[in-house]
């Protein structure tokens, strides 16, 4: 069903937001809503988060923001969201974006894929489509603002009779907490639900090179890449028929496992060819002393924001467990995971 109107969340920002906001919104039913408002729920309902970023980083204001949608959980299901950050330097903008969608998700709200719309101070991170577009560097950020207020008014979600599921992992499945919890919740999945596991350990992967455009595009249709090997003839074809993906990540010093970010490298190839829209993104982190937040901000912002997946509602388990063994002991996980997994069949399955 299309959203009758956007709801805009305005944090700060400058007469270059107000700008963008107007075009953005021109022929558009919107509101304007309070931090407090919106603290207090907005649910099933098209959300625009409109952010300035000055110099320093990010202000008082955004910090209560973030306090606001961390106390209140669940209020914001069943909503979907975009992001626009406009900065006033090279620096913050997108660390801003990030925090602000873990945020809101785990009170509930999908974000689009793509969903992040930013300006940094000079705009010259619009300049390669501006080229494409031939317009100019604000235009661009311009319009870019208001297709994402028009892909929020009629994104319609979408669901499956037989889910395709594929769970990726670069663990040593006999020791690995992350796995252990990952297969237990395939396990608690219907019989409907197709699930594939590919271990990214399985040959040697290679981080990308950086081909040229047409270079990349060129190996893609031949479905391949410059290396080769595992990624282009497993990987790559499984994301490509999957409905939604299942990402295993134990913490590595604060990062995904050099294998996992080796993909989300390569995926360029695949993307060249086709957006990934329609596809979902859940995950299960695993720290082994903390630190589980800044993987999920770092798989939100390679595979939403930048790799166009979409990000349902509360995508992703943070778990911390060290020891081998150490998840299948940590209280109520069992509550945990039956939660989850429902939670993943009320996404996906029609």
């Amino acid at each position: 069903m299309r959203n009758e109107q956007i709801y805009v969340v305005r944090i700060g920002g400058g007469e270059r937001l107000t700008r963008l906001l107007q075009t953005a919104l021109e022929g558009t039913a919107s509101q304007s809503i309070s931090i407090d408002a919106l603290g207090q729920g907005l649910r099933d309902a098209a959300i625009l988060f409109a952010v300035g970023v000055d110099a320093l980083g990010v202000s008082e204001e955004f910090l209560r923001l973030l306090r606001l949608l961390r106390q209140n959980n669940g209020c914001l299901r069943g909503s979907i969201a975009g992001i626009v950050v406009d900065g006033e330097s090279e620096l913050y903008s997108k660390s801003a974006a990030q925090e602000l969608a873990l945020a809101a998700n785990m009170a509930g709200c999908t974000f689009l894929g793509k969903s992040l719309v930013e300006g940094t101070g000079s705009l010259y991170n619009q300049h390669i489509l501006a080229q494409r577009m031939n317009r100019s560097w604000e235009d661009t950020y311009f319009l870019r603002a208001k297709e994402l207020v028009q892909r929020l008014l009629t994104h319609q979600p979408k669901k499956f009779d037989a889910p395709k599921l594929l769970m990726l992992h670069a663990s040593d499945h006999r020791l690995s907490n992350t796995v252990w919890l990952g297969r237990e919740l395939v396990r608690r999945l219907p019989e409907s639900f197709a699930a594939q596991e590919i271990s990214l350990q399985n040959g040697t992967i290679q981080d990308c090179r950086g081909c040229s455009y047409a270079a990349c595009l060129h190996y893609a249709e031949n479905n391949t890449c410059f290396y080769g090997g595992t990624i282009p003839e497993e990987v790559l074809p499984a994301i490509r028929s999957c409905d939604a993906l299942l990402l295993l990540c134990p913490n590595y010093n604060d990062s995904v496992s050099a294998n996992m970010m080796a993909l989300f490298n390569r995926m360029t190839n695949l993307l060249v060819q086709q957006e990934l829209l329609d596809k979902y993104l859940f995950s299960v982190v695993v720290s082994g002393y903390s630190g589980s937040d800044l993987v999920a901000r770092q798989l939100l912002g390679t595979l939403c924001f930048n790799k166009t997946v979409t990000l349902p509602g509360n995508f992703c388990m943070l778990e911390t467990a060290h020891d081998p063994g150490a998840a299948q002991q940590l209280q109520g996980i069992g509550d945990r995971l039956d939660a989850f997994a429902a939670h993943m069949v009320d996404i996906l399955q029609k």
